[in-house]
């Protein structure tokens, strides 16, 4: 038996739904769960734009961002998460390229200075479809036609049929602000930044589903935690779990997909395996 957390993010579902028993080594068993290098670049890129949309619209501009971005590196370099990448020249080198491309990406999507912000990281509870959800929108946004929810992705755009799937968290972040304001936001927004922007009119019926989905997840949830036992749901991304060595059916599944050359070299199962 398991005690349910206190509240449910999207996070949380996400990694649930991915695989029952890493849910469990993370939430309950609380394992390190180190974040591993896209991870620590989402969330330095994260905190330059959201210092940059705290400032007055006129000064967000590409050199404040540079400017913001040397000063939250002196941060992030000695922070312990950064620190456990452990980093060769070469790789610390294509990290700041990288992260940097991500920030100056955010001016071929829009003018940050053009933008009415209401909040930044602004902190959402609410009580969905019977589900304690917690999340963090990264901006909530002021524009005519009312309030729009944005968040900021530094990964890869989502294949043509996942990405109305992936719309999923910002419409659950609609819903935690339409809880707790009174109010529905219009547009709902995925800025993978450099690239492209993903959007959608929220709409009753969509926040119906996406809370659906959350309440089924959270009932399998309440099951599990009442019944002590979590599957196991291998697949390719338990090359990247954290507790591969930790689960027997994870490491046959990891070994399996190498001896059929179905494993990225990059995976990080392979050095924790000594594959």
């Amino acid at each position: 038996m398991a005690d349910l957390p206190r509240f449910y993010s999207n996070s949380a579902s996400s990694t649930y739904e991915q695989c029952p028993r890493r849910w469990k080594h993370k939430y309950v068993d609380k394992l390190p769960d180190p974040p591993g290098q896209a991870a620590v670049l989402g969330t330095f890129a994260h905190t330059v734009l959201e210092r940059l949309c705290q400032e007055p619209p006129r000064v967000r501009t590409v050199e404040r961002a540079r400017t913001l971005a040397s000063e939250t590196w002196k941060t992030t370099r000695t922070l312990d998460e950064f620190r456990a990448l452990d980093l060769d020249d070469q790789e610390l080198r294509e990290f700041r390229w990288k992260a940097w491309r991500s920030i100056e990406g955010l001016w071929s999507l829009e003018d940050p200075s053009q933008v009415v912000v209401e909040a930044t990281e602004r902190r959402v509870t609410a009580d969905l479809a019977g589900v304690p959800f917690v999340g963090f929108v990264d901006r909530l946004d002021r524009s005519d036609d009312g309030l729009t929810i944005t968040d900021y992705k530094t990964g890869r755009l989502p294949r043509a049929p996942d990405r109305p799937r992936s719309l999923g968290q910002v419409l659950l972040y609609a819903a935690a602000v339409e809880n707790e304001t009174g109010e529905r936001p219009s547009r709902a927004r995925l800025l993978y930044l450099g690239n492209e922007v993903l959007e959608i009119d929220v709409s009753a019926d969509l926040l119906g589903t996406e809370t659906g989905r959350l309440a089924d997840s959270w009932s399998r949830l309440e099951r599990d935690c009442a019944e002590g036992e979590f599957t196991t749901r291998p697949g390719p991304l338990c090359g990247w779990c954290p507790f591969v060595t930790r689960c027997p059916d994870g490491e046959q599944e990891v070994r399996s997909r190498i001896g059929a050359n179905r494993m990225r070299e990059d995976a990080p199962a392979r050095k924790a395996l000594g594959i």
